[in-house]
């Protein structure tokens, strides 16, 4: 197991395998952890050229080829700071991300080059394509401060525009260390990385397999029998999900051999419902399953560990290390074993806020309540969660999704798990309306059978009370997911609410 090493070091220096073994497994080849150190090397040589300014930002537009995770570490080896762009966005949200970050380099594919249309590249910054990144020459690794900026990634824009969270070396090396450490990573792990680099879950799993030893074998993926075959040929051990990518992989068909290797699953981006967790324990019953929360500006909050998750399917669980996380009232004191109160986090995992955007860092940056242990900066949420007496964290709503239907404030989570329950629909979204005598009545969007609709009113008749009946259900084929994967309720909401 990772040791729980508290002292930040610069990201570049986490490369902890042993020079032979393998850092990237590829369909066409493998990468040793000792080919990765010199590539590493070698491209950040070139940034280091090509932007010799300190601090400039270096974004890249890729799938997830050999360049594209090397780059995390190269970039601040460089001195530079990484601005990584999901492969699946379009020009004019490429746009964005290059004017806002103030991107000095574009390092992307010919294709991808080729589709940004003038005014989209902002003046002072240049395409390379990745194949022209060369050199003999390499850097050694750095020796940066910790606390200098390393990466700005920018969130998936569900409320808006996408804002950059600014990410510093000790946010990423402390992260890679604390998840390798409680997800007990181990060299001959086998990591299957199917979620975007960009996304700050996915680029952790570069991260904190390299701080553990261990492989990864990084693929783009169309559909859930993509990944089960990427199982089945990279023999992987670890699996990471949001929950529309799990419902897809418990829909598909597994060889039972095959769903027999995975031994450590792990979810965030959404909670698990109670359904789904005993599904997943029945598909893949050698595997460790490990429920997260987590946010950008935090990386991540909370994990719930294998062994408690039958008991405790509802909940978020505790702290991981490094973390220190708070159930707080709207006055800031500490709320009571089972109250609801805002999500705080508060540590070395917070970020250093939004890029050039100190309104909105001023209203999520906040200091840490007097009574917290840890001093400085913390991430107010906007989450409401309850701490249980069990010590357990369990997620209540975002207050800015919470539904309030005739004085009433009624979780949409609590709506979605009842919806799910009795398996009349895959997926569910529940959504508070504008309504003249209500205030907000409760709409929830499904995938699945419409003629299922009787069914579905008939139990949730006998499970909840009147006030949280569903007005209106719409049904559809398939629901749309952000670039992230995560279900994109921000435009569930704006179809349902025009």
């Amino acid at each position: 197991m990772v040791p729980l090493d508290p002292v930040p070091r610069p990201i570049d220096h986490v490369l902890r395998g042993c020079a032979e073994d393998i850092a990237l497994a590829f369909r066409d080849g493998d990468v040793s952890y000792a080919a990765l150190e010199a590539r590493v090397g070698q491209v950040a040589a070139w940034l280091a050229r090509a932007v010799p300014d300190a601090g400039a930002r270096v974004a890249s537009w890729l799938p997830k080829t050999a360049t594209a995770c090397v780059l995390p570490l190269a970039a601040p080896r460089g001195g530079l700071v990484h601005v990584p762009v999901n492969p699946v966005l379009k020009r004019a949200q490429v746009a964005h991300i290059l004017a806002d970050s103030g991107a000095r380099l574009l390092v992307t594919q010919a294709a991808r080059a080729a589709a940004l249309e003038p005014g989209d590249v902002p003046e002072g910054c240049r395409i390379v394509l990745e194949e022209e990144i060369a050199g003999d020459d390499a850097l050694a690794p750095s020796a940066a401060d910790p606390n200098t900026l390393a990466a700005i990634l920018y969130t998936s824009g569900s409320t808006g525009r996408p804002k950059g969270v600014m990410l510093s070396h000790a946010n990423l090396w402390l992260g890679a260390v604390s998840v390798a450490h409680y997800l007990k990573i181990a060299p001959e792990d086998r990591v299957l990385g199917v979620l975007p680099l960009s996304f700050d879950y996915g680029q952790n799993q570069l991260l904190s397999s390299w701080a553990a030893g261990a492989s990864v074998a990084p693929i783009d993926y169309l559909t859930a029998r993509d990944v089960i075959k990427a199982v089945e040929r990279f023999g992987a051990t670890t699996l990471a999900g949001v929950p529309p990518l799990w419902v897809q992989l418990l829909e598909a068909q597994w060889p039972e051999e095959v769903a027999a290797r995975l031994r450590r699953l792990t979810n965030s981006g959404g909670a698990l419902t109670p359904r789904m967790v005993r599904d997943l324990r029945a598909r893949f019953p050698a595997a460790d399953l490990y429920p997260m929360y987590g946010l950008t500006e935090a990386f991540r909050s909370t994990y719930l560990a294998p062994d408690l998750v039958d008991a405790h399917p509802d909940a978020i669980g505790t702290a991981i290390p490094f973390a220190e996380v708070m159930a707080v009232r709207a006055d800031g004191s500490q709320a009571a074993p089972g109250e609801a109160g805002e999500l705080v986090h508060a540590g070395p995992l917070v970020a250093q806020g939004y890029w050039q955007d100190a309104d909105r860092s001023a209203a999520r940056f906040k200091p840490a309540p007097e009574w917290a242990e840890s001093d400085g900066m913390a991430v107010w949420s906007g989450d409401t969660v309850t701490l249980g007496k069990d010590g357990l964290f369990r997620f209540v709503a975002r207050d800015d999704e919470m539904i309030k239907s005739a004085g009433n404030r009624i979780s949409p989570t609590e709506i979605e798990e009842a919806v799910l329950r009795g398996g009349e629909a895959g997926e569910a979204v529940a959504i508070g309306v504008p309504d003249a005598r209500l205030g907000q009545a409760i709409v929830v969007v499904v995938r699945g059978d419409p003629a299922r609709e009787a069914d579905l009113r008939h139990r949730l008749r006998a499970e909840l009370p009147s006030f949280m009946q569903p007005m209106r259900y719409d049904w559809r084929v398939a629901m749309p997911v952000n670039a992230n994967g995560k279900l994109d309720r921000a435009a569930l909401k704006a179809e349902v609410t025009s």
